[in-house]
């Protein structure tokens, strides 16, 4: 059994704590808010400043990984999710007849909620779990570390004198974190994950103890999301069958997020260099692009009551983070988790999945001697095989996407072969199979897509259609300059 020590308490962090106390451990959870989510969702929802957490109000999508964690190895969570409202929408739904079931296809369920309803229900059983501390209003400030047989304190230099000179790398070797330091005190465990985010203090306290910096790999997206947050009427639990999902023409896209009690969410996203985003923050700027596009117009279209003013968020990167260079893990007795490890942009929803991926396998081997290089060498490549290919995938998509927006115009070769495969898959249920595997975490883009059968169905589908050009959905540019204007 180890004592876990976990730094912040967002998805990634609720869940490694509780998820560390069903494998036997005891954890401590710190966090800078000084409550944890409740069951008043909309109060915290939309009233909430959380600083910490900006994405806390974005669109979420707990794709059929995450759900499928969920509903194995936290079942009570996973019906609390749909106690709180939360809707389970089969991809193959899609379509008005479904096709025959085969195996693999209860992997392709979505759980359609706000991030607030999973927070409210991981918070709910962590609160009941034996053998967890939460300790809100108690954010790290420094981490315990030991160097040679030595101990040095939080927020000292490798040096060991407070102040002084750090040392280098060659000066600094095997450092291990064995706790972490808050305004209250300290407090010592066998393993301190981080799940502080890609905003967390660690890269600063890592340094101070004299660790060799992280490998960074960074991929700006030139995205810029604007969301605005409605409910349908009374009466009315769900909204079109189709569309509902992503479209996007030349230089901007549209998607709604079908989310719990009738709350939905619809987001217009442009290059962040496209001179018409400004005006986007203008609600009725905003309606007007959004009814371009078919699946805002769908939903707008029900008579939904806006619940928000227009949120917009920018300056979105692809970031992987990982503490092992090319001389071996740079510390041990400390491993980072979801957005600490791997940021993606949220055009794929990938986040919450990896982020649940990670805090189960650190349960699961939390009792491995947590402490040692062996450790964090053998979490940073199971990181490299589990999440890596997902982070990749997410730069080759969002580079794509970019690339459009930025040039204003469709692009050919294998993009349109692409987007030929997402929207043969709109008419196709067996393209649509293998897209659902690919978003759902269940199968590789390289396997799903490379099928022969696939590839001939899609082959098909562009041969019946000569006159194909990817990106046409919603208002061309003379339009959108129009809608944006007024």
């Amino acid at each position: 059994m180890a004592h876990v020590l976990v730094i912040g308490g967002g998805v990634g962090g609720l869940a490694t704590a509780l998820l560390a106390a069903r494998h036997g451990h005891t954890a401590e959870l710190f966090e800078r808010d000084t409550r944890a989510p409740g069951t008043a969702l909309d109060r915290d929802f939309f009233g909430w400043r959380r600083l910490s957490v900006p994405q806390a109000t974005q669109p979420h999508v707990l794709l059929g990984a995450a759900r499928n964690l969920l509903r194995d190895a936290l079942p009570d969570v996973h019906r609390e999710m749909l106690r709180l409202g939360a809707r389970e929408r089969h991809e193959l739904d899609w379509f008005e007849e479904r096709p025959a079931a085969r195996p693999g296809d209860e992997d392709l369920v979505m759980l359609q909620a706000r991030r607030i309803v999973l927070e409210s229900a991981l918070a709910t059983a962590l609160r009941a779990e034996p053998g967890v501390v939460a300790r809100y209003g108690e954010p790290v400030t420094g981490l315990l570390t030991e160097r040679a047989g030595g101990v040095v304190a939080a927020g000292t230099a490798a040096s060991g004198a407070p102040g002084g000179p750090a040392a280098t790398a060659q000066d600094a070797p095997g450092i291990r974190v064995t706790g972490v330091e808050t305004a209250a005190g300290e407090y010592e465990g066998d393993l301190v994950v981080d799940a502080g985010g890609r905003r967390g203090g660690a890269e600063r306290w890592l340094a101070e103890a004299g660790c060799r910096p992280a490998v960074v790999e960074r991929h700006r997206t030139g995205l810029a999301y604007f969301c605005r947050w409605y409910r349908l009427p009374e009466g009315l639990d769900d909204g079109p069958r189709r569309p509902w999902t992503v479209t996007g023409g030349a230089f901007a896209g549209c998607a709604v997020f079908p989310a719990d009690n009738r709350v939905f969410a619809v987001t217009l996203f442009v290059h962040t260099q496209d001179a018409t985003r400004s005006a986007l923050r203008d609600p009725a700027v905003f309606e007007a692009a959004a009814r371009a596009f078919p699946p805002g117009a769908a939903w707008l279209e029900l008579g939904a009551e806006p619940l928000s003013e227009v949120m917009a968020t920018a300056g979105l990167d692809n970031r992987w983070s990982a503490l092992v260079d090319e001389r071996g893990p740079v510390v041990s007795g400390f491993v980072p988790i979801g957005d600490a490890i791997t940021h993606t942009n949220p055009t794929l929803g990938q986040g919450t999945s990896l982020a649940l991926w990670a805090a189960l396998r650190v349960a699961r081997t939390a009792h491995q001697d947590p402490g040692s290089v062996r450790f964090a060498a053998e979490h940073h490549a199971w990181a490299v095989r589990t999440l890596k290919p997902w982070f990749d995938f997410q730069v080759v998509a969002d580079a794509a996407i970019g690339e459009r927006f930025a040039t204003r115009a469709g692009r050919t070769g294998t993009a349109r072969e692409m987007a030929a495969l997402f929207d043969c898959a709109l008419d196709d249920p067996e393209v649509m199979r293998a897209r659902a595997r690919v978003r759902h975490l269940a199968d590789t883009p390289e396997r799903a897509y490379a099928d022969p059968e696939i590839r001939a169905r899609v082959a098909r589908w562009l041969a019946d259609r000569p006159q194909y050009t990817p990106n046409v959905a919603g208002p061309d540019r003379l339009e959108w300059e129009k809608l944006t204007s007024s």
